[in-house]
């Protein structure tokens, strides 16, 4: 039996480790080498090693020599047709989210697809051009696949991220307890010098966002018009009761006291 350390080799490691053979599904093995097991400089490097080590190790157990390793967390997770959304809505974000749920539903169009979101929504808040298309970008293919998609917020939702929150399967919209949910519009800075077009795409823009936001809350478009002038924030049960979403999970050996 013994206890190896995996990771992706996209990962980087800086002493202490060295590379060991090359194992199927082009994954790497590394092992403690003797050098690392020497006394640190001083308690502040030891501390900096350690934590930058201790955050992209992930440990298994192995029982049999010839037995492979793990994936990766993120390859786990997608076995599962789990699609994890955990940064901020950019074009390279919006690239893999997109190529996941087609890939996802080229493998089983009939099996959910579950998403989990903890992100900020856009990356930048107060561009001319709006970078909520990213979010639409999203939202569309969600629409579009086969498969139904359930959403679960596990952190934050906010902004953008709160509609495709909105967006999943509906009966199968869920939030943690702990979680918040936050809705806003698109806080484009128009300038004088801007042209009637930008401000157009500004204003198109916010609207779009208004009526997707109340066909899946069901609330009228003018209370969602005046809920979002400012950032509006709402615990999972206020999301439940606006419409965003459908339940909040506990776990069953958690009383609902909150």
């Amino acid at each position: 039996m013994a206890f190896v350390l995996a990771a992706s080799p996209s990962l980087r490691f800086t002493g202490g480790f060295v590379a060991g053979s090359r194992l199927p599904g082009d994954f790497l093995r590394y092992k403690i080498s003797k050098p690392s097991l020497c006394c640190p400089s001083s308690p502040a490097s030891f501390a900096r090693k350690c934590c930058l080590s201790a955050s992209m190790l992930v440990p298994f157990r192995r029982d049999d020599a010839r037995e492979p390793p793990p994936p990766d967390l993120a390859s786990s997770l997608y076995k599962n047709r789990i699609v994890y959304l955990g940064m901020p809505l950019v074009p390279s974000v919006t690239e893999l989210i997109l190529a996941e749920f087609l890939y996802l539903q080229s493998e089983d169009a009939v099996q959910p697809i579950n998403l989990y979101i903890n992100s900020a929504g856009a990356a930048k808040v107060g561009e001319k051009l709006p970078s909520v298309t990213e979010a639409f970008a999203i939202y569309d293919v969600m629409r579009f696949v086969k498969p139904p998609i359930f959403t679960l917020c596990v952190g934050n939702a906010w902004g953008e991220a709160a509609l495709l929150l909105a967006a999943g399967t509906k009966g199968h919209r869920a939030a943690l307890p702990s979680s918040r949910i936050m809705i806003r519009r698109h806080a484009a800075q128009c300038q004088e010098e801007d042209t009637d077009s930008v401000r157009k795409i500004v204003r198109d823009t916010n609207f779009e966002l208004i009526c997707l936001y109340s066909f899946h809350t069901g609330e009228p478009p003018w209370k969602i018009s005046e809920d979002i002038r400012r950032p509006k924030y709402l615990t999972p049960h206020e999301a439940v009761e606006y419409g965003i979403i459908d339940k909040v999970l506990y776990n069953e050996r958690e009383p609902k006291e909150r």
